[in-house]
């Protein structure tokens, strides 16, 4: 299964001819894409027109869904930020090492458009496409 983050998706959605986006397509194309609660939040939180707030949802909640957030990744994620800053990386928003601690717990790999992902991926052991 292949989560993708909410930055790859922007690229998707706004038509962008950048890589990530051809990744995109081709996990939608294998049928391999899910969404998580986290991701689907911070898309629609996005879009202001109420058009594209439906096409856009019809599309993300047709895909397999799971809840990222809980105590026990909210656990795993606070040690995961200790461990990525003693180490030197600070990731800038929290809701990245969330994404990326659920990822890699739950054994998902992940498209991205964000370097915070590159940076944290062999300190917890996340599977980049």
């Amino acid at each position: 299964m292949v989560i993708v983050d909410t930055s790859a998706w922007i690229e998707y959605l706004n038509g962008s001819r950048c890589r990530v986006v051809a990744k995109v397509d081709q996990c939608l194309e294998q049928d391999i894409v899910a969404i998580g609660d986290l991701i689907y939040c911070e898309i629609m939180q996005g879009i202001c027109s109420r058009r594209q707030r439906s096409q856009v949802s019809f599309l993300l909640l047709s895909l397999p869904q799971f809840d990222m957030a809980g105590f026990s990744i909210a656990e795993k994620s606070a040690a995961n930020y200790r461990l990525l800053r003693s180490k030197g990386i600070t990731v800038r928003k929290t809701i990245d090492v969330l994404i990326g601690t659920f990822c890699s717990e739950h054994g998902f790999q992940i498209v991205h458009h964000d370097s915070d992902f590159d940076l944290m991926a062999k300190h917890i052991g996340l599977d980049i496409i």
